[in-house]
């Protein structure tokens, strides 16, 4: 009979019954080996000073990231730049990583290579891995021109052909005369790149599209302006043999100089998927199989992220631009509909391969992929990201410890400086089982119900409007309990009922965390950096 009348019960309604029972055993389910919460952070943000001072800057916090909750760090390019202030991304030299007497500096803008030996090391005793971020898409700042032949494309349409070929002078010629041939023989020339920006003959800026034998843009990369193989500076040939192996030379080489635990492979839409997959593969076999990787394909395209990693058989992560496009939307529309924040966005459709952030150095304010998320709204998107059961989050430099937008007006940490309390609560309490109550328009919330190993649990409910509350369950178990918001924004006490439900409270345009007080762990959180 009990079965018969459940049968005729609505799905959403069967779940929730289902994981209401769930939570009920939690001392009989198994305990989860999985890790615990892993949590990645982007060690920099665009505007770091250009001290070469940054690896030592970052060894000296390590210990505190740890105690936030920081398990591994994507750390900025440190291969030598075209410029001493470049970032990496004008990348000139992937074998001097700040060891070099190059482009007017030994260090990088970062530090120089014994520096970032010694962060390394400091980060391998702590347990923290370092993530690195690689330039493999072109070359700048190269050592002299070189005359060959090229066809101008329309920018807007890279396949089609303006004019005839004709002879250009361009920046094409890298020697590296600082560091010789030591790490790598391999001297680049005309014929390892497919296209260049600017003909110094003519001084005349646009998009040349390099001819030879076997010349052309790669098939295999975003379709966006016909063809968006080329993205700046002299453009690496994937297909010409010499180019390929020796990024896939340098894959190997840079693990033999510092320890590292995974990779962010910049452009990756500019770049041919089958290279992309060639490269994993041989950093794997190299590094170890459970070498992480990103690939940093840009776009808020869900059939297109789905594509790409459908192309790369699932080897690789790739950054949910769609979620962050939505939390910058929603935080800047009055009264958006919370229901639809995760609908269809890579977290959603395929969890296992999503990054899920909130700002990085490219979306951070000033910058061409600029998606900013107004202040209120930070803390309600990093506590989904944060302490959802889905998505590998990452949390932003630039959020823990301000934008240095200017050295006059630097921008304040994000979430009124509570961001490290929502990271130690991911390694407390967001474990087990899941449940969402995505129910109303401007005010959701979901439970999280512990595991045998953290069992303490968590309530977390937010509002984009008014003030608001939420009835959800959080087991019987909890009965009786007096739970509190770790954030310290709703001054409340909860008390859970005898049927284990809670009635949790927001303030307006905001997140409470809800945890019983006395829960393990809750005399670390209020700690700040």
């Amino acid at each position: 009979m009990e079965r018969d009348r459940r049968s005729a019960l609505p799905p959403a309604t069967l779940k929730r019954l289902y994981l209401n029972q769930r939570a009920e055993n939690l001392d009989k389910l198994p305990s989860w080996d999985a890790p615990d919460n892993v949590l990645l952070m982007q060690g920099f943000e665009w505007h770091m000073p250009a001290d070469q001072a940054h690896w030592r800057r970052l060894q000296r916090i390590l210990p505190d990231l740890k105690e936030i909750g920081v398990d591994n760090i994507w750390i900025p390019p440190g291969c030598k730049a075209m410029e001493p202030e470049g970032n990496g991304y004008d990348i000139y030299d992937l074998y001097d990583l700040g060891e070099f007497d190059q482009k007017g500096t030994r260090a990088t803008k970062w530090g120089t290579k014994e520096e970032l030996l010694e962060l390394s090391l400091a980060a391998q005793d702590l347990g923290i891995g370092l993530y690195w971020d690689a330039v493999l898409n072109h070359k700048a700042g190269a050592d002299f021109t070189e005359r060959f032949m090229a066809v101008e494309v329309d920018p807007q349409q890279r396949n089609l052909e303006i004019g005839r070929p004709k002879e250009i002078e361009g920046w094409v010629g890298f020697d590296f005369p600082g560091r010789g041939d030591l790490y790598s023989s391999m001297k680049y020339h005309w014929q390892h790149f497919n296209g260049v920006d600017w003909d110094q003959a003519q001084q005349k800026n646009a998009i040349y599209k390099i001819k030879g034998p076997n010349k052309n843009w790669a098939k295999d990369v975003g379709h966006e302006f016909g063809n968006y193989d080329y993205l700046m500076f002299a453009n690496l040939d994937y297909s010409n043999a010499e180019v390929k192996n020796d990024l896939l030379q340098w894959g190997e080489w840079i693990g033999t100089q510092i320890p590292l635990k995974g990779m962010r492979l910049d452009a990756a839409k500019h770049m041919s998927a089958a290279f992309q997959k060639d490269f994993v593969d041989h950093v794997r076999q190299t590094q170890g199989a459970d070498f992480f990787v990103v690939s940093e394909y840009w776009l808020c395209d869900l059939n297109v992220l789905l594509d790409f990693l459908k192309k790369m058989e699932d080897r690789v992560y790739l950054y949910d631009a769609l979620l962050l496009d939505r939390f910058s939307k929603m935080s800047r529309t009055e009264g958006a509909d919370l229901r639809l924040i995760l609908r269809d966005t890579l977290v959603q459709k395929k969890p296992q391969n999503a990054i899920t952030f909130v700002t990085s150095h490219d979306t951070q304010p000033g910058q061409m992929l600029a998606a900013p998320v107004a202040a209120f709204f930070k803390p309600l998107a990093y506590a989904l990201v944060l302490l959802q059961d889905k998505g590998q989050p990452c949390v932003f430099y630039g959020d823990l410890y301000g934008i240095r937008k200017n050295v006059k007006r630097p921008m304040v940490p994000a979430c009124h400086g509570r961001l490290p309390i929502l990271t130690r609560a991911r390694k407390l309490y967001a474990y087990g089982e899941q449940q969402e109550y995505f129910d109303e328009r401007n005010c959701i919330g979901f439970v999280r119900y512990g595991n045998r190993r953290h069992p303490a649990g968590l309530a977390c409910v937010m509002s984009n409007a008014g003030p608001a509350q939420k009835r959800m369950f959080v087991g019987r178990r909890h009965a009786g309990e007096q739970w509190t918001d770790i954030l310290q924004w709703h001054p409340e006490t909860v008390t859970i009922d005898k049927d284990g439900y809670g009635l949790f409270p927001v303030s307006k345009k905001s997140v409470s965390v809800w945890v019983n007080s006395e829960a393990e762990g809750r005399d670390t959180l209020n700690r700040r950096l």
